[in-house]
């Protein structure tokens, strides 16, 4: 009889850990299946916002766009035939020559202070500093290859002496460079000169003649 009772309970222990097993297997099996469903949703709403962005012609038809180029060319093809229905025909300014004066990319303030500049017949200090910056390095180097051709024939002491004032220019030139950096619109900075680059630059200049 004790024995029969200790199957009872070994078989209704198994059972209890089949049916626990089992359980967590659903409930992993359900937080799976939510998982990939919430995910699937989310890459429904991206899709469809990426699709809004694509020209008419490719809306639904997103898998079916390759590359940028696909776009660029539906693009194109939409501009030529706008161009060949007339539509650029009626455009304000037609045949008339651009205006020139007004650069839409600069400083309102910036912009009218050049124009009374212009009319005055003066210029913006960086572009008169940039022609002396210009001029100041077309003249370094010149020196820098006189210098260099007292080296080539063996004349070590004057081009020591040659070196020596021609760093000394370099910090004088990169100052100005780095004041017209501060000053000058955005887009047009230039770089100083470096002794090391300018030595190979004239290396090449050389070897190339």
């Amino acid at each position: 009889m004790a024995s029969q009772l200790r199957k009872s309970v070994t078989i209704g222990s198994c059972l209890s850990k089949v049916r626990w097993g089992s359980s967590l297997s659903d409930s992993s099996g359900r937080k799976a299946e939510r998982k990939k469903s919430s995910d699937d949703r989310l890459s429904g709403v991206i899709d469809a916002v990426n699709d809004r962005k694509l020209p008419p012609q490719l809306r639904g038809q997103r898998n079916n766009v390759r590359t940028e180029t696909d776009i660029v060319n539906v693009v194109e093809r939409r501009i030529w035939q706008s161009m060949e229905e007339g539509h650029f025909e009626n455009l304000p300014g037609k045949g008339k020559p651009l205006n020139l004066n007004n650069n839409p990319h600069a400083d309102p303030a910036e912009d009218t202070l050049y124009r009374i500049l212009s009319k005055n017949n003066c210029a913006p200090e960086w572009v008169e500093l940039n022609k002396g910056i210009r001029s100041d390095i077309a003249n370094w180097r010149l020196t820098l290859k006189k210098a260099r051709a007292c080296k080539d024939s063996g004349d070590i002491s004057k081009w020591n002496e040659y070196s020596d004032s021609l760093k000394a220019q370099i910090r004088s030139i990169n100052n100005k460079v780095f004041r017209y950096n501060l000053i000058v619109p955005f887009g047009r900075q230039m770089n100083g000169l470096n002794w090391e680059k300018e030595l190979a630059r004239l290396n090449e200049v050389q070897e190339s003649t």
